[in-house]
């Protein structure tokens, strides 16, 4: 543990350094590249305008290599190898792509990822506001939200644990599982509830909106505050009640941070991988995009077109979200 700790001190420390001396040296050759020498004015004029617009690419460098280097080849290397076959070897044109929309696991993915979709952002973003209101309004609201951002520190793996046992079916005897053990309490009988086809994947889901719920509730409690005090007032004054308070004047005026936290859940939904593959491994119709592009890459020997397929449409899905966000925030930006 101890060596641990002096290695991540050390990594960090080299780390600050090396960047500290890329920025002075890096200055100090640019300034010894583009002089400014005191005899010839228009020389060092230009000399001076030059160096004003090398320096902010010259700090950008470091981030622009690793841009390319780690997201840019990436992608271009995943669409060259979605081309060929298992091997990467031999050239099939676009075999996998037709196998893609021919296969019915990958067909199961795709409703699965969108339903998803459908549930998981719009559930976290309504809890997490429907919290940040309500705790507001209450004096033990800091200790409410304390213990809704808790799972936020729960991995996902871990998480999944947690709902296995809540999940549990015994066949015979006790149900251990709390799920069960209520159903059996009220008469019902237990179920092996993460295998019933369909309503299985709505399980798994609990889990994620479990976890996300509390990062939506932290922003869009941030963004209520932000709601002047007066507007609050005023609608009171004018008879509004709560519900009409709710969604007239709150939900309006932070409809933008609503925004930003559905598109933020909405791609992580997409990249979800951890929960499926922990409380099912992707039985009874549960495979998600990820998963299925996991088990074509490194199960069975591999298969590098069929993954990369996959990558391809778990990027390509991703992207439009990305580009809204971006265009988003531009028109914000030149609003303001």
């Amino acid at each position: 543990m101890l060596s641990q700790l002096v290695s991540a001190l050390g990594v960090v420390v080299v780390a600050v350094f090396a960047c500290a001396a890329y920025f002075y040296f890096s200055n100090k050759l640019l300034d010894l590249a583009l002089p400014v020498k005191d005899g010839d004015i228009i020389a060092a004029s230009k000399n001076l305008n030059r160096r004003s617009v090398i320096r902010p690419w010259l700090f950008l460098f470091p981030a622009l290599f690793l841009l390319v280097v780690y997201l840019v080849y990436p992608v271009i290397a995943t669409l060259i190898l979605s081309f060929y076959d298992r091997s990467g070897v031999e050239f099939v044109g676009f075999n996998n792509y037709k196998w893609a929309f021919g296969d019915r696991e990958f067909r199961q993915s795709i409703f699965n990822n969108i339903l998803w979709l459908a549930v998981v952002p719009a559930a976290c973003t309504f809890f997490g506001l429907v919290i940040a209101v309500m705790t507001d309004r209450i004096w033990w609201g800091n200790i409410a939200k304390s213990i809704v951002f808790m799972p936020m520190a729960i991995s996902f793996v871990g998480a999944s644990v947690i709902w296995k046992f809540i999940y549990e079916y015994r066949g015979s005897g006790t149900q251990i599982g709390l799920l069960n053990a209520i159903v059996q309490t009220f008469g019902g009988t237990p179920q092996v509830w993460i295998s019933v086809p369909f309503w299985n994947s709505f399980f798994l889901m609990v889990i994620l909106i479990w976890i996300q719920t509390g990062f939506a509730m932290v922003i869009l409690s941030a963004a209520l505050r932000g709601i002047p005090e007066e507007t609050i007032e005023a609608a009171v004054i004018d008879g509004a009640n709560g519900w009409q308070i709710f969604w007239r004047i709150m939900v309006p005026q932070v409809w933008g941070t609503i925004a930003v936290v559905w598109t933020t859940i909405t791609i992580l939904v997409l990249k979800v991988f951890d929960i499926v593959l922990t409380m099912t491994n992707g039985q009874w119709d549960t495979m998600v995009l990820a998963n299925l592009m996991f088990n074509w890459m490194f199960r069975g020997g591999g298969d590098s077109g069929r993954s990369a397929v996959i990558a391809l449409i778990i990027m390509l899905a991703v992207t439009p979200i990305m580009v809204w966000n971006v265009r988003r925030a531009n028109r914000e930006m030149g609003g303001k």
